[in-house]
Protein backbone atom coordinates (compact mmCIF):
# COMPACT_ATOMS: atom_id res chain seq x y z
CA UNK A 1 0.00 0.00 0.00
CA UNK A 2 1.37 3.42 -0.94
CA UNK A 3 0.66 6.59 1.00
CA UNK A 4 1.45 10.14 -0.09
CA UNK A 5 2.08 12.94 2.45
CA UNK A 6 -0.92 15.18 2.85
CA UNK A 7 -3.47 12.48 2.01
CA UNK A 8 -5.79 10.77 4.53
CA UNK A 9 -4.52 7.94 6.72
CA UNK A 10 -7.74 5.98 6.27
CA UNK A 11 -7.14 2.37 5.36
CA UNK A 12 -3.53 2.28 6.47
CA UNK A 13 -2.63 -0.54 8.90
CA UNK A 14 -1.40 -0.04 12.43
CA UNK A 15 2.40 0.03 12.60
CA UNK A 16 5.09 -0.37 15.21
CA UNK A 17 7.25 2.48 13.91
CA UNK A 18 7.57 5.11 11.21
CA UNK A 19 10.98 5.54 9.58
CA UNK A 20 11.09 8.77 7.56
CA UNK A 21 13.79 8.18 4.95
CA UNK A 22 12.64 11.07 2.84
CA UNK A 23 13.79 14.62 2.31
CA UNK A 24 14.55 17.36 -0.17
CA UNK A 25 18.06 18.36 -1.25
CA UNK A 26 19.39 21.17 -3.43
CA UNK A 27 19.41 24.86 -2.62
CA UNK A 28 15.95 26.24 -3.56
CA UNK A 29 14.48 27.70 -0.33
CA UNK A 30 10.87 26.74 -1.07
CA UNK A 31 11.83 23.16 -1.86
CA UNK A 32 14.12 22.84 1.16
CA UNK A 33 11.34 24.08 3.44
CA UNK A 34 9.55 20.83 2.59
CA UNK A 35 11.91 19.02 4.97
CA UNK A 36 10.08 20.49 7.94
CA UNK A 37 6.71 19.71 6.36
CA UNK A 38 7.73 16.09 5.79
CA UNK A 39 8.82 15.79 9.42
CA UNK A 40 5.42 17.07 10.50
CA UNK A 41 3.77 14.50 8.25
CA UNK A 42 5.89 11.67 9.68
CA UNK A 43 4.97 12.67 13.23
CA UNK A 44 1.27 12.88 12.37
CA UNK A 45 1.37 9.54 10.56
CA UNK A 46 3.06 7.85 13.52
CA UNK A 47 0.43 9.14 15.92
CA UNK A 48 -2.45 8.21 13.59
CA UNK A 49 -1.19 4.64 13.12
CA UNK A 50 -0.29 4.02 16.75
CA UNK A 51 3.46 3.79 16.19
CA UNK A 52 5.64 3.23 19.22
CA UNK A 53 8.45 5.38 17.80
CA UNK A 54 9.50 7.47 14.81
CA UNK A 55 12.90 7.93 13.17
CA UNK A 56 13.80 11.10 11.24
CA UNK A 57 16.78 11.57 8.96
CA UNK A 58 18.78 14.75 9.42
CA UNK A 59 22.30 15.42 8.18
CA UNK A 60 25.87 16.14 9.18
CA UNK A 61 25.32 19.36 7.21
CA UNK A 62 23.88 20.94 10.38
CA UNK A 63 27.46 21.27 11.66
CA UNK A 64 30.17 23.74 10.73
CA UNK A 65 33.53 22.46 9.45
CA UNK A 66 35.84 21.54 12.31
CA UNK A 67 39.40 20.32 12.78
CA UNK A 68 38.10 17.86 15.38
CA UNK A 69 35.16 15.42 15.26
CA UNK A 70 31.83 17.04 16.08
CA UNK A 71 29.45 15.42 18.56
CA UNK A 72 25.74 15.72 19.15
CA UNK A 73 26.38 18.34 21.84
CA UNK A 74 28.31 20.53 19.39
CA UNK A 75 26.27 23.64 18.61
CA UNK A 76 24.88 23.32 15.08
CA UNK A 77 26.12 26.00 12.70
CA UNK A 78 25.08 25.03 9.17
CA UNK A 79 26.79 26.93 6.37
CA UNK A 80 24.68 25.68 3.45
CA UNK A 81 20.97 26.17 2.70
CA UNK A 82 20.50 22.40 2.94
CA UNK A 83 22.08 22.26 6.38
CA UNK A 84 19.98 25.22 7.52
CA UNK A 85 16.83 23.48 6.30
CA UNK A 86 17.72 20.29 8.15
CA UNK A 87 18.36 22.23 11.36
CA UNK A 88 14.99 23.96 10.94
CA UNK A 89 13.46 20.50 10.55
CA UNK A 90 15.08 19.32 13.79
CA UNK A 91 13.74 22.34 15.63
CA UNK A 92 10.25 21.71 14.24
CA UNK A 93 10.45 18.12 15.47
CA UNK A 94 11.38 19.44 18.93
CA UNK A 95 8.29 21.67 18.86
CA UNK A 96 6.15 18.64 18.05
CA UNK A 97 7.68 16.47 20.77
CA UNK A 98 5.23 14.02 22.33
CA UNK A 99 6.06 12.25 25.58
CA UNK A 100 4.24 9.18 24.27
CA UNK A 101 6.14 9.03 20.97
CA UNK A 102 9.90 8.41 21.31
CA UNK A 103 11.67 10.20 18.49
CA UNK A 104 15.09 9.47 17.02
CA UNK A 105 16.95 11.95 14.82
CA UNK A 106 19.80 10.56 12.74
CA UNK A 107 22.42 13.12 11.65
CA UNK A 108 23.76 11.06 8.79
CA UNK A 109 27.13 11.65 7.17
CA UNK A 110 27.90 10.71 3.56
CA UNK A 111 26.11 7.57 2.40
CA UNK A 112 28.21 5.54 -0.02
CA UNK A 113 26.48 5.48 -3.38
CA UNK A 114 24.10 8.33 -2.63
CA UNK A 115 26.20 11.49 -2.70
CA UNK A 116 28.19 13.64 -5.11
CA UNK A 117 31.46 11.67 -5.20
CA UNK A 118 29.76 8.40 -6.12
CA UNK A 119 27.58 10.23 -8.63
CA UNK A 120 30.73 11.21 -10.55
CA UNK A 121 32.68 7.95 -10.27
CA UNK A 122 32.78 5.09 -12.76
CA UNK A 123 35.63 2.58 -13.08
CA UNK A 124 38.27 4.00 -15.39
CA UNK A 125 36.96 7.58 -15.46
CA UNK A 126 38.67 10.64 -14.01
CA UNK A 127 37.15 12.53 -11.10
CA UNK A 128 38.05 16.01 -9.94
CA UNK A 129 38.77 16.55 -6.26
CA UNK A 130 39.77 19.57 -4.23
CA UNK A 131 43.33 19.38 -2.90
CA UNK A 132 43.96 21.18 0.38
CA UNK A 133 47.29 22.48 1.72
CA UNK A 134 47.70 19.12 3.50
CA UNK A 135 48.03 17.54 0.05
CA UNK A 136 44.87 15.47 0.52
CA UNK A 137 41.26 15.68 -0.53
CA UNK A 138 38.18 16.20 1.67
CA UNK A 139 37.69 14.03 4.75
CA UNK A 140 34.16 12.92 5.63
CA UNK A 141 32.28 10.42 7.76
CA UNK A 142 30.92 7.81 5.36
CA UNK A 143 28.59 4.88 5.92
CA UNK A 144 27.61 2.09 3.54
CA UNK A 145 23.94 1.29 2.85
CA UNK A 146 24.21 -2.08 4.60
CA UNK A 147 25.57 -0.46 7.75
CA UNK A 148 22.93 2.28 7.58
CA UNK A 149 20.27 -0.44 7.48
CA UNK A 150 21.95 -2.08 10.47
CA UNK A 151 21.86 1.22 12.39
CA UNK A 152 18.19 1.70 11.58
CA UNK A 153 17.29 -1.80 12.76
CA UNK A 154 19.26 -1.29 15.97
CA UNK A 155 17.41 1.96 16.67
CA UNK A 156 14.08 0.20 16.21
CA UNK A 157 15.10 -2.59 18.60
CA UNK A 158 16.72 -0.40 21.26
CA UNK A 159 14.84 0.58 24.42
CA UNK A 160 12.74 3.65 23.65
CA UNK A 161 14.43 5.74 26.33
CA UNK A 162 17.86 5.03 24.83
CA UNK A 163 16.85 5.86 21.26
CA UNK A 164 14.83 8.99 22.06
CA UNK A 165 17.58 11.46 21.09
CA UNK A 166 19.91 12.68 18.34
CA UNK A 167 22.62 10.42 16.91
CA UNK A 168 25.50 11.10 14.57
CA UNK A 169 25.61 8.32 11.98
CA UNK A 170 28.78 7.25 10.21
CA UNK A 171 31.57 4.71 10.38
CA UNK A 172 33.82 5.03 13.44
CA UNK A 173 36.68 6.52 11.39
CA UNK A 174 36.72 9.23 8.70
CA UNK A 175 37.55 8.52 5.07
CA UNK A 176 39.40 10.70 2.57
CA UNK A 177 37.60 10.99 -0.74
CA UNK A 178 40.75 10.32 -2.75
CA UNK A 179 40.97 6.89 -1.11
CA UNK A 180 37.42 6.10 -2.20
CA UNK A 181 38.13 7.25 -5.76
CA UNK A 182 41.15 4.98 -5.96
CA UNK A 183 39.19 2.05 -4.51
CA UNK A 184 36.67 2.60 -7.31
CA UNK A 185 39.54 2.43 -9.86
CA UNK A 186 39.15 6.08 -10.82
CA UNK A 187 41.93 8.48 -11.72
CA UNK A 188 42.04 11.82 -9.92
CA UNK A 189 42.37 15.28 -11.39
CA UNK A 190 43.33 17.67 -8.61
CA UNK A 191 42.35 21.30 -8.30
CA UNK A 192 43.34 23.74 -5.60
CA UNK A 193 40.59 23.87 -2.99
CA UNK A 194 38.77 27.21 -3.05
CA UNK A 195 38.48 29.20 0.14
CA UNK A 196 34.89 28.09 0.71
CA UNK A 197 35.74 24.38 0.45
CA UNK A 198 35.57 22.22 3.57
CA UNK A 199 38.50 19.92 4.27
CA UNK A 200 37.08 18.13 7.31
CA UNK A 201 33.54 17.45 8.47
CA UNK A 202 33.91 14.39 10.65
CA UNK A 203 31.39 12.97 13.11
CA UNK A 204 32.01 11.72 16.63
CA UNK A 205 29.96 8.51 16.66
CA UNK A 206 30.53 7.42 20.27
CA UNK A 207 26.84 7.82 21.09
CA UNK A 208 25.87 5.66 18.12
CA UNK A 209 28.31 3.02 19.35
CA UNK A 210 26.23 2.60 22.51
CA UNK A 211 23.31 1.39 20.38
CA UNK A 212 24.96 -0.04 17.27
CA UNK A 213 28.73 -0.52 17.40
CA UNK A 214 30.22 -0.62 13.90
CA UNK A 215 33.49 -2.27 13.01
CA UNK A 216 36.40 -0.11 11.87
CA UNK A 217 36.14 -2.06 8.61
CA UNK A 218 32.91 -0.17 7.91
CA UNK A 219 35.16 2.81 7.03
CA UNK A 220 37.29 0.82 4.57
CA UNK A 221 37.10 2.56 1.15
CA UNK A 222 36.96 -0.79 -0.68
CA UNK A 223 34.02 -1.88 1.48
CA UNK A 224 32.17 1.39 0.86
CA UNK A 225 32.54 0.96 -2.90
CA UNK A 226 31.52 -2.71 -2.78
CA UNK A 227 28.54 -2.07 -0.50
CA UNK A 228 27.26 0.78 -2.65
CA UNK A 229 27.41 -1.54 -5.66
CA UNK A 230 25.84 -4.61 -4.07
CA UNK A 231 23.21 -2.43 -2.47
CA UNK A 232 22.24 -1.33 -5.99
CA UNK A 233 22.40 2.38 -5.22
CA UNK A 234 25.51 2.88 -7.34
CA UNK A 235 26.18 1.37 -10.79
Amino acid sequence: MRWVPGTPHDGLPRVGAVVAFWGVTGSAPDALAMNSYLAEQAQALAIALGAARVIHCSSAAVYAPSDTPVSEVTDPAPFTPYGQAKLAMERRIAELADDHLPTTILRIGNVAGAESLFANMRPGVRVTLDRFPSGRGPWRSYIGPTDLARVTAAMLEAPAAAADRIFNVGAPAPVCMDEIARAARCSIDWRSAPGIATERLVLDTARLGEICPLSISSADPAWLVEDAHTGEIWP
